[in-house]
Protein backbone atom coordinates (compact mmCIF):
# COMPACT_ATOMS: atom_id res chain seq x y z
CA UNK A 1 0.00 0.00 0.00
CA UNK A 2 1.52 3.16 -1.05
CA UNK A 3 1.92 6.12 1.15
CA UNK A 4 2.28 9.58 0.76
CA UNK A 5 5.42 11.05 1.70
CA UNK A 6 5.74 15.11 1.70
CA UNK A 7 7.86 16.52 -0.64
CA UNK A 8 10.53 18.27 1.23
CA UNK A 9 11.12 20.49 -1.92
CA UNK A 10 7.87 21.66 -1.74
CA UNK A 11 7.56 22.15 1.79
CA UNK A 12 11.29 24.56 1.77
CA UNK A 13 9.58 26.33 -0.99
CA UNK A 14 6.66 27.03 0.78
CA UNK A 15 8.14 28.23 4.11
CA UNK A 16 10.45 30.32 2.12
CA UNK A 17 7.75 32.03 0.26
CA UNK A 18 6.88 35.39 1.11
CA UNK A 19 3.17 35.82 2.87
CA UNK A 20 3.08 38.70 0.38
CA UNK A 21 4.80 40.72 -1.84
CA UNK A 22 6.62 44.12 -0.20
CA UNK A 23 5.52 47.58 -1.89
CA UNK A 24 8.50 50.53 -1.45
CA UNK A 25 7.89 53.24 0.59
CA UNK A 26 5.81 56.11 -1.60
CA UNK A 27 8.64 59.12 -1.30
CA UNK A 28 11.00 56.07 -2.78
CA UNK A 29 9.09 55.68 -5.31
CA UNK A 30 8.42 58.99 -6.19
CA UNK A 31 12.27 60.21 -6.05
CA UNK A 32 12.68 57.00 -8.83
CA UNK A 33 9.71 58.20 -11.03
CA UNK A 34 11.17 61.76 -10.50
CA UNK A 35 14.78 60.53 -11.73
CA UNK A 36 13.03 58.17 -14.65
CA UNK A 37 10.96 61.74 -16.18
CA UNK A 38 14.09 63.82 -15.72
CA UNK A 39 16.11 60.99 -17.66
CA UNK A 40 13.09 61.12 -20.08
CA UNK A 41 13.14 64.53 -20.96
CA UNK A 42 17.09 64.71 -21.21
CA UNK A 43 16.96 62.25 -23.86
CA UNK A 44 14.00 64.13 -25.44
CA UNK A 45 15.87 67.41 -25.28
CA UNK A 46 19.14 65.67 -26.86
CA UNK A 47 17.08 64.45 -30.02
CA UNK A 48 15.95 67.95 -30.69
CA UNK A 49 19.91 68.59 -30.26
CA UNK A 50 18.46 71.18 -27.62
CA UNK A 51 21.85 71.77 -24.68
CA UNK A 52 19.50 72.67 -22.13
CA UNK A 53 20.78 72.27 -17.87
CA UNK A 54 20.02 69.60 -16.12
CA UNK A 55 18.51 70.04 -12.79
CA UNK A 56 18.66 66.46 -11.39
CA UNK A 57 20.20 62.90 -13.14
CA UNK A 58 21.51 59.70 -12.05
CA UNK A 59 25.39 60.17 -12.01
CA UNK A 60 27.21 58.18 -14.12
CA UNK A 61 27.28 55.37 -12.80
CA UNK A 62 24.07 54.69 -12.44
CA UNK A 63 24.59 54.00 -8.28
CA UNK A 64 22.93 57.52 -7.09
CA UNK A 65 22.04 60.95 -8.26
CA UNK A 66 22.96 64.26 -8.14
CA UNK A 67 20.49 67.53 -7.57
CA UNK A 68 22.32 70.23 -9.83
CA UNK A 69 20.80 72.69 -9.07
CA UNK A 70 18.70 72.96 -5.68
CA UNK A 71 16.54 75.88 -6.33
CA UNK A 72 14.93 74.57 -9.70
CA UNK A 73 14.57 71.59 -7.98
CA UNK A 74 13.25 72.88 -4.96
CA UNK A 75 11.19 75.24 -7.56
CA UNK A 76 10.00 73.29 -10.67
CA UNK A 77 10.46 69.25 -9.63
CA UNK A 78 9.38 68.67 -6.28
CA UNK A 79 5.85 69.97 -6.09
CA UNK A 80 5.32 67.98 -8.94
CA UNK A 81 5.79 64.44 -6.82
CA UNK A 82 5.54 65.94 -3.51
CA UNK A 83 3.16 68.01 -1.43
CA UNK A 84 5.85 70.78 -0.52
CA UNK A 85 9.01 72.36 -1.99
CA UNK A 86 11.40 72.20 0.97
CA UNK A 87 14.85 71.07 -0.14
CA UNK A 88 15.69 70.34 3.72
CA UNK A 89 12.61 68.06 4.09
CA UNK A 90 13.61 66.19 1.14
CA UNK A 91 17.25 65.81 2.57
CA UNK A 92 16.16 64.68 5.90
CA UNK A 93 13.51 61.95 4.24
CA UNK A 94 16.72 60.70 2.10
CA UNK A 95 18.77 60.12 5.15
CA UNK A 96 15.86 58.76 7.37
CA UNK A 97 16.10 55.82 4.14
CA UNK A 98 20.04 55.52 4.78
CA UNK A 99 21.21 57.47 1.93
CA UNK A 100 24.54 59.05 2.46
CA UNK A 101 25.51 62.24 0.82
CA UNK A 102 28.87 60.95 -0.95
CA UNK A 103 30.43 64.49 -2.51
CA UNK A 104 31.20 67.55 -0.59
CA UNK A 105 30.86 70.21 -3.34
CA UNK A 106 27.84 69.12 -4.79
CA UNK A 107 24.43 67.41 -3.57
CA UNK A 108 25.38 63.46 -4.61
CA UNK A 109 23.29 60.90 -2.77
CA UNK A 110 23.54 57.11 -2.58
CA UNK A 111 21.98 53.99 -1.71
CA UNK A 112 23.58 50.28 -2.26
CA UNK A 113 19.43 49.24 -2.94
CA UNK A 114 18.73 52.81 -5.13
CA UNK A 115 19.87 52.41 -8.52
CA UNK A 116 19.78 52.91 -11.84
CA UNK A 117 17.40 50.39 -13.90
CA UNK A 118 17.17 48.42 -10.55
CA UNK A 119 13.40 49.72 -9.47
CA UNK A 120 12.80 46.36 -7.64
CA UNK A 121 15.29 46.80 -4.87
CA UNK A 122 13.31 49.83 -3.76
CA UNK A 123 10.86 47.18 -1.68
CA UNK A 124 14.11 46.13 -0.11
CA UNK A 125 14.96 49.84 1.57
CA UNK A 126 13.61 50.16 4.89
CA UNK A 127 13.34 53.34 6.94
CA UNK A 128 15.49 53.63 9.66
CA UNK A 129 14.69 54.41 13.26
CA UNK A 130 14.42 57.87 14.36
CA UNK A 131 17.76 58.72 16.49
CA UNK A 132 18.67 62.44 17.98
CA UNK A 133 21.62 61.29 15.57
CA UNK A 134 20.16 60.16 12.78
CA UNK A 135 20.39 63.58 10.61
CA UNK A 136 23.56 64.38 8.99
CA UNK A 137 25.87 66.80 9.85
CA UNK A 138 25.18 69.20 7.15
CA UNK A 139 21.46 69.29 8.15
CA UNK A 140 21.78 69.21 12.41
CA UNK A 141 21.06 72.32 14.29
CA UNK A 142 24.03 73.86 16.35
CA UNK A 143 22.81 75.00 19.83
CA UNK A 144 26.20 76.63 20.15
CA UNK A 145 25.62 78.73 16.86
CA UNK A 146 22.67 78.84 15.01
CA UNK A 147 24.02 80.22 12.21
CA UNK A 148 25.63 76.98 11.43
CA UNK A 149 22.43 75.33 10.70
CA UNK A 150 21.23 77.27 7.44
CA UNK A 151 24.58 78.41 6.15
CA UNK A 152 25.84 75.35 4.87
CA UNK A 153 22.37 74.00 3.00
CA UNK A 154 21.82 77.94 1.62
CA UNK A 155 25.67 77.92 0.54
CA UNK A 156 25.08 76.21 -2.66
CA UNK A 157 21.68 78.22 -3.50
CA UNK A 158 23.62 81.11 -3.36
CA UNK A 159 26.36 79.80 -5.81
CA UNK A 160 23.68 79.06 -8.06
CA UNK A 161 21.73 82.34 -7.61
CA UNK A 162 25.51 84.08 -8.18
CA UNK A 163 25.89 81.85 -11.53
CA UNK A 164 22.62 82.99 -12.80
CA UNK A 165 23.47 86.88 -12.55
CA UNK A 166 26.84 85.95 -13.94
CA UNK A 167 25.09 84.69 -17.12
CA UNK A 168 22.45 87.18 -17.05
CA UNK A 169 25.37 90.03 -17.20
CA UNK A 170 27.13 88.17 -19.86
CA UNK A 171 23.50 88.35 -22.16
CA UNK A 172 23.43 91.96 -21.07
CA UNK A 173 26.78 93.18 -22.36
CA UNK A 174 26.01 91.03 -25.63
CA UNK A 175 22.90 93.25 -25.79
CA UNK A 176 24.59 96.29 -25.49
CA UNK A 177 27.30 95.51 -27.99
CA UNK A 178 24.36 94.87 -30.25
CA UNK A 179 22.68 98.02 -29.75
CA UNK A 180 25.84 100.11 -30.44
CA UNK A 181 26.38 98.60 -33.43
CA UNK A 182 22.99 99.48 -34.04
CA UNK A 183 23.76 102.85 -33.18
CA UNK A 184 27.06 103.52 -35.43
CA UNK A 185 25.15 101.88 -38.19
CA UNK A 186 22.09 104.46 -37.77
CA UNK A 187 24.33 107.61 -37.37
CA UNK A 188 26.25 106.51 -40.70
CA UNK A 189 22.82 106.64 -42.81
CA UNK A 190 21.81 109.72 -40.96
CA UNK A 191 25.51 111.38 -42.32
CA UNK A 192 24.87 109.80 -45.41
CA UNK A 193 21.29 111.09 -45.74
CA UNK A 194 22.46 114.66 -44.51
CA UNK A 195 25.50 114.73 -47.04
CA UNK A 196 23.12 114.17 -49.77
CA UNK A 197 20.40 116.49 -48.68
CA UNK A 198 23.28 119.26 -48.55
CA UNK A 199 24.32 118.21 -52.18
CA UNK A 200 21.05 118.72 -53.80
CA UNK A 201 20.11 122.13 -51.89
CA UNK A 202 23.47 123.26 -53.08
CA UNK A 203 22.67 122.43 -56.91
CA UNK A 204 18.82 123.90 -56.54
CA UNK A 205 20.17 126.98 -55.25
Amino acid sequence: MATDVPDHRSISRKVGQSPRTRCPAPFLSKTYDLLEEEEERAGREAAHDSCGRRIVSWNAKGNGFVVWSPAEFSELRLPRFFKHNNFSSFIRQLNTYGFKKTESKRWEFQHEKFQKGCRHLLAEITRKKCEPSAFPAYLKASKENPATATEENNCLLLMEENKKLRKERVELQMQIAHYKTLEMKLLECLSQYMGDHQSKVRRLC
